[in-house]
């Protein structure tokens, strides 16, 4: 299940993101088929198929949350934990029972995203992030590597350095501690993973942005 977790961070990320913007609709109505296997896998899978069904569950909230901030709402930063948090209570509540994988994911994905976003603002880059999307295909790449040019003055990184070693040293007990937590453990160090790779690239190979 750590593997599949890594994969479903990624999905959205090399999948979701080009496609929300070629057609937001279908992207956010794919949650619809997306959720009904995740279902059947829950209600009729054995063994790995059955948590792995459940593990989709919380990834269709991901995918929902994601589908409707990129889609419609992604000149509007502030908007976007809140869109990405919708499914909170349902995810709180499914940790005690047999949604644990559901709600553990959702969680971790949602606690890199809050992450990112903080550090984003706090390295005072908030107001490009519109720039950025709103910008023509020409530009954007130009804007995206100014914007990676200042995470790298000693601030902004510091910031970033700590943001991004607070959620390896969460993902790290989440992995201590075994069983279903691990696969919050692999979600959070993927974010990580994802988030470094994404400011290489903006700084090496900034066309990269249309990934965005």
């Amino acid at each position: 299940m750590p593997l599949a977790a890594v994969f479903l961070v990624t999905v959205p990320v090399f999948l979701q993101a080009p496609w929300v913007r070629v057609a937001p609709m279908a992207a956010a109505l794919f949650t619809i088929p997306l959720l009904t296997v995740a279902l059947l896998l829950e209600r009729h899978g054995r063994g790995d198929w059955q948590a792995l069904g459940v593990l989709l569950v919380g990834f269709s909230g991901s995918w929902l949350g994601g589908s409707l901030f990129w889609g419609w709402c992604r000149l509007h930063p502030v908007l976007h934990l809140p869109l990405e948090s919708f499914a909170l209570p349902l995810a709180l509540a499914g940790l005690g029972g047999r949604w644990r994988l559901a709600g553990g994911f959702y969680l971790a994905s949602l606690l890199g995203t809050a992450a990112t976003d903080a550090a984003i603002a706090a390295s005072g880059l908030m107001d490009l992030w519109p720039q950025v999307l709103n910008a023509p295909l020409a530009e954007a790449p130009q804007l995206l590597q100014e914007a990676a040019l200042q995470v790298l003055q000693p601030w902004p990184l510091t910031l970033v350095m700590l943001a991004g070693a607070l959620l390896a040293w969460i993902g790290l007990l989440l992995w201590r501690r075994g069983g279903p937590w691990r696969v919050g453990a692999a979600a959070l160090g993927t974010t990580v993973a994802v988030d470094a790779l994404f400011l290489l690239a903006a700084l090496l190979s900034p066309q990269l942005s249309g990934l965005i």
